[in-house]
């Protein structure tokens, strides 16, 4: 989370393009996503070039080659402001939506974009504001959207806030993503999940001789986390093999707005994949099958997915296929069956749901719930804390971990009372995370040995939940120990209060004595 500082400064900023007539918010958090974008290209092709000189190649591929070296950020930060404005409008942006976009996704999404900025004096500032912020540690990039983004009116209504980077670490450690598996999500906003993929293979690919502690650029000083331990850097380089499709053919993504979509396929491309498949869809629509025949159905090794799960969707536009399994049109059950129909045969899916999908009583969260464990091997169902989500929603969550088709002999569920932050709008960190420990049981889960429903997890086979109409509440399974606990008799209590109430009285007598 960003502290009070830094988010003083954004507000600044904020103000600052306010008062120059850039008053759209949207418009503002791209603007301010562009010059975070030029910054962050930068540090990549630095990070590059202190890779290469740590592997002793004499040669990498530069994002800016030779001759435009002068359009990086760090030459943009030490001019005039004059200067700037004209670089970012002459060069800069074109540099972005010509050479480096024709190598990636990101070009299709960056074609329409604009530098908003007129002003050189506002275009000093921001420079300014945006060479301060530590864009260097952890995932304040995304601790930073997430708060530009609280400041649109409609960001708590329309669902469009980030899945916490915890979370998302967890959930694709569970589904343990392979680099040469393909994954999608169907849902991709800001691409959170594909990224946060990337960094776990980059996690589990990296010779442990070339692991290092990741070092503040300006102190030098080593970056911590927001626990306060140290951030690691996994060069990935034993991900080479596998280079082609990863960069290629692994990572797919739909949303329907443009503005999350570029801001998707930037994030990507500074994480090392330069052609995903980032496509601007609606994956609930009818039209989905007709544009994207080969990924509606039978396509992916893995979904991971927060899918929107506030509102309903007009009727008439929902895919037919979709409809006929559950004639609903909550999106959180539409997601689920879609993603069910996008799995290949024994694809992983994890998904984060609200609780309303776990023991919703109408016919279409009954039939979601019964495909589920039915037609497919249901393996996990992970309770969240609720407020996970704050200060956008305090909704309760769960995360639904399976894999189509197969069976369901037994399901496993884990309650999760601590995600390792506070559970109020602030979300500071706080020790005892479970998160480590929902890894580490879920690795060595065996049925036999986790049959206490006492516990923290444990397994309930498959046919109490069928004879429960499929509900999968944690609550519906888990036993609450109950301890006697032994009081005094009334008369003894009533002595104790009588006792007590005389020595009030006594401390009010001298309290009187000494007012005289």
């Amino acid at each position: 989370m960003i502290n009070g500082s830094l988010k003083s400064k954004l507000d600044k900023l904020w103000l600052d393009f306010f008062a120059a007539g850039i008053a759209n918010p949207l418009t503002v958090i791209e603007q301010i996503t562009l010059l975070m974008f030029a910054r962050m290209l930068d540090m990549q092709e630095t990070r590059a070039e202190k890779r290469a000189n740590r592997l002793k190649k004499t040669s990498f591929t530069r994002i800016f080659p030779e001759d435009k070296q002068y359009l990086r950020w760090s030459h943009l930060v030490n001019l005039g402001a004059q200067d700037q404005l004209d670089l970012m409008l002459r060069e800069i942006l074109p540099f972005f939506k010509g050479r480096l976009v024709d190598r990636s996704s990101l070009g299709k999404y960056m074609q329409d974009v604009q530098c908003l900025i007129q002003k050189p004096s506002l275009m000093k500032t921001a420079v300014n504001a945006v060479n301060e912020l530590p864009l260097q540690q952890g995932d304040t990039k995304g601790d930073l959207y997430e708060y530009m983004l609280g400041k649109l009116t409609m960001a708590g209504y329309t669902g469009a806030f980030r899945t916490p980077r915890h979370i998302i670490r967890a959930m694709v450690e569970l589904v343990d993503v392979k680099p040469t598996d393909t994954l999608c999500d169907p849902a991709c906003g800001t691409g959170g999940f594909l990224i946060g993929t990337m960094d776990y293979l980059r996690r589990t690919h990296s010779s442990r001789e070339l692991v290092h502690d990741e070092t503040d650029e300006v102190t030098g000083e080593v970056v911590k986390d927001d626990h306060g331990d140290p951030v690691r850097v996994y060069p990935g380089d034993l991900l080479d093999p596998y280079r082609e499709h990863i960069e290629n053919d692994m990572f797919h993504g739909f949303d329907f707005d443009a503005t999350m979509l570029r801001i998707a396929a930037m994030n990507m491309l500074l994480h090392g994949i330069e052609s995903p498949c980032i496509e601007y869809q609606d994956s609930l629509a009818d039209n989905f099958a007709d544009r994207f025949p080969r990924y509606h159905k039978d396509c992916f090794d893995v979904i991971l997915a927060n899918p929107p799960f506030k509102g309903t969707i007009d009727a008439d536009s929902i895919h037919k296929s979709l409809t006929a399994v559950a004639r609903t049109t909550k999106t959180e059950l539409l997601f689920l069956v879609l993603m069910m129909r996008m799995l290949k045969i024994g694809g992983r899916c994890a998904v984060i749901v609200p609780d309303g999908v776990l023991f919703g009583s109408s016919a279409a969260h009954k039939a979601v719930r019964r495909m589920l464990v039915e037609d497919n091997q249901l393996q996990a169902v992970v309770s969240l804390p609720s407020g996970v989500f704050k200060p956008y929603a305090g909704v309760s969550t769960a995360i639904l971990f399976f894999v189509k088709g197969g069976q369901t002999d037994h399901v496993w569920f884990y309650k999760v009372e601590n995600d390792g932050y506070s559970l109020d709008d602030k979300r500071d960190p706080v020790p005892g995370s479970d998160l480590p420990d929902l890894v580490t049981q879920w690795r060595k889960r065996t049925v036999k040995k986790m049959q206490d429903r006492t516990a923290k997890c444990f397994f309930v086979p498959k046919a109490d939940i069928a004879a429960n109409n499929h509900d999968l509440s944690i609550n519906r399974y888990r036993e609450v120990k109950y301890e006697e606990k032994e009081y005094d008799p009334p008369k003894v209590i009533l002595g104790k209060l009588r006792d007590l109430e005389q020595d009030i009285l006594k401390d009010l007598d001298e309290l009187e004595d000494m007012l005289g």
